[in-house]
């Protein structure tokens, strides 16, 4: 049996918003105790601790994983993605935080960044989704400030940005 001495910290190496990074983190420590307190990524919000209202919901290898049920040695050599890192290089927001803008979908913004993660997986997986589809998939988040109607809108005006740019991109590929 392996033994393991409380307190003992294990070095950790992943990619963190394209990033390489290296931590520290004891063998009990959270995900997102390690983002926030650690490596200072407070947009990593934790609510429940239980998984249940997807606040801390940050992509991992592309898909969203709820930061709060999983122990941070699990991303040794893995990519965490976390709001921080959805913006461009320089900064700049990108579309589909730019629509949760213009349709405010935000209101105090604790939800919003594991929202815009799981968005993030959905909107790549699901390029035709259905309004019925974008609030199945939101059902694993708890917002009490929007009523969702602008997440929605927002994520769906952002499908059909994608699908028109999409659109004009091969259609420039079959002029040329």
């Amino acid at each position: 049996m392996l033994e393991v001495e409380a307190g003992a910290k294990t070095t950790l190496h992943f990619t963190l918003n394209g990033k390489p990074v290296q931590a520290e983190a004891e063998a009990r420590m959270q995900l997102a105790d390690l983002l926030r307190h650690v490596l200072k990524q407070y947009g990593t919000h934790v609510g429940c601790e239980h998984g249940i209202c997807g606040a801390c919901t940050v992509l991992i290898d592309g898909r969203a994983v709820r930061s709060c049920l999983i122990f941070a040695a699990q991303v040794e050599g893995a990519t965490v993605t976390t709001v921080e890192g959805l913006a461009g290089d320089n900064g700049e927001l990108n579309d589909l935080q730019l629509a949760f803008r213009k349709h405010h979908a935000l209101q105090c913004g604790f939800c919003t960044p594991g929202i815009l993660a799981s968005a993030t997986q959905f909107l790549s997986e699901h390029a035709n989704a259905s309004e019925r589809d974008i609030r199945d998939m939101l059902s694993g988040h708890i917002c009490r400030c929007t009523g969702y109607t602008g997440i929605v809108e927002a994520i769906s005006a952002t499908a059909q940005n994608r699908k028109s740019r999409d659109k004009k991109q091969t259609s420039t590929e079959k002029d040329e």
